[in-house]
């Protein structure tokens, strides 16, 4: 086990070494600061002491380096028994109950233990994890308060975008609330040394709900973009035609093209916020349905491409994914939420699909190994073609805007095609497109 010797008044301990915390561990070391990032898992740490870190991030890996160079940053599995530092920061995971749309807090409970264990009197407390309402206060608060230290309470919601991390947190303004002035302050002053902008709000409850809303808003709009692409589906037209016709130079729609919506946020956030105002016995019907459209999406599209596949081919079909990453843009390899994982998993359940191949360029072999599916993994694009009846494109990596269509479908069985969720061709002739490239909303082949 590492542990930590160091004791500085001056030194803040980043709890979870994840997307979220090692990022902002390195953001503030960057900025001067004394930063013991502190992660249960090993293989973590072992990495990042070796100037790793454990997933694709733009830049991470020469900052991580920088700031352990200069003595600004260390990780460990534990804290020295005698070891207190000026703040903590809790960055630890909040995934859902598996198999239920309710949020685990036993990680918070853990990591909010560990920092009682170890502060002292004075010390500020930021929980950083997007979380249920009320936690700060009545989770966090409670063990914090059976140590018997006196403590600083912030609740600063993290809000970067992956792959990007580095710099957004240089830009952003961060939110920032206190069970006090004098715990807003102290967040306050912490914060400013990543960014200019702070933006303090009147408490913990305010905090929490910024970040669950924000994401909500996305998954609302991203499905009414899918509901879209089911209507224009159902009616035989081009649901991208629609869209942007309708929004060219017109500043009172916006609406999003229609494509998979996941990841480790909008996938769960939605059911944070609706697990939080339930308890206040008030239910979000507009949520709860947006929710429901895209965590359909999979399933419906997937009965669209064999649709298209019994038109063309005889069945056992075989179907390549392109793109098993959550988002390609800014790239990342994180598999959390991954929609494309959907897609996979509702190929492989039917019967007419007899091989299913995976391509992702980020994302490394031994991880999509490791997911223990009954797939074929390819390490080029037009390999994972090779014989296919379809390519199935499944997030937004630039790579597949700049696809050759005709290295794809010629590597393809007869009559194979390429079903795009993100719609990264349409703007190319239709006449290269017509009859091989489908995106969703676009059923009918029409350009």
């Amino acid at each position: 086990m590492t542990d930590s010797a160091t004791t500085a008044s001056d030194t803040i301990v980043v709890v979870g070494l994840g997307y979220v915390g090692l990022t902002l561990a390195v953001a503030l070391a960057q900025r001067g600061c004394r930063v013991i990032g502190l992660e249960k898992r090993e293989e973590v740490v072992s990495l990042a002491n070796s100037g790793q870190a454990h997933f694709s991030e733009t830049g991470l890996d020469r900052a991580l380096q920088a700031v352990i160079a200069n003595g600004n940053f260390v990780a460990c599995t534990e804290l020295a028994t005698d070891f207190t530092a000026d703040a903590y920061i809790i960055t630890v995971g909040t995934p859902l109950i598996a198999g239920t749309t309710r949020p685990r807090l036993d990680m918070i409970e853990q990591a909010s233990r560990q920092v009682a264990d170890h502060m002292a009197d004075g010390a500020l407390v930021v929980l950083r994890s997007t979380v249920k309402i009320g936690t700060t206060r009545n989770v966090v608060k409670p063990v914090l308060d059976a140590s018997g230290k006196q403590f600083h309470l912030s609740m600063c919601p993290e809000r970067t975008l992956e792959g990007a991390a580095l710099q957004e947190l240089a830009q952003l303004p961060q939110i920032v609330s206190g069970d006090s002035d004098a715990a807003a302050n102290r967040a306050d002053a912490l914060f400013r040394k990543l960014t200019r902008a702070t933006v303090r709000v009147s408490d913990l409850e305010t905090a929490e709900m910024i970040k669950l809303i924000d994401n909500t808003s996305r998954d609302v709009r991203f499905a009414f973009a899918n509901e879209v692409a089911r209507a224009c589906d159902a009616i035989g037209i081009n649901a991208g035609e629609v869209i942007r016709a309708g929004k060219f130079e017109y500043p009172r729609t916006d609406v999003a093209l229609p494509g998979l919506v996941g990841g480790p946020c909008l996938e769960k956030d939605p059911h944070i916020l609706m697990a939080s105002l339930s308890e206040f016995g008030t239910s979000l019907e507009i949520t709860a349905a947006c929710r429901q459209v895209n965590e359909r999406q999979p399933a419906e599209t997937v009965r669209a491409i064999i649709a298209r596949l019994a038109e063309r081919a005889e069945a056992p079909y075989r179907v390549a994914v392109a793109g098993i990453a959550f988002k390609g843009r800014p790239e990342t390899d994180d598999l959390r939420g991954s929609m494309s994982l959907k897609v996979i998993d509702c190929l492989l359940a039917d019967t007419a699909v007899g091989e299913v191949v995976l391509y992702d360029g980020v994302v490394k072999r031994a991880d999509l190994e490791a997911l223990g599916l009954d797939v074929r993994i390819e390490d080029s694009l037009v390999a994972a073609c090779d014989g296919a009846n379809a390519l199935v494109i499944g997030n937004n990596h630039p790579e597949y805007a700049d696809i050759d269509l005709d290295a794809c479908t010629g590597a393809m069985a007869a009559g194979g095609f390429v079903y795009d969720y993100w719609a990264h061709l349409v703007e190319r002739p239709p006449s290269q497109l017509r009859g091989r490239y489908f995106p969703v909303g676009n059923n009918a082949g029409r350009f």
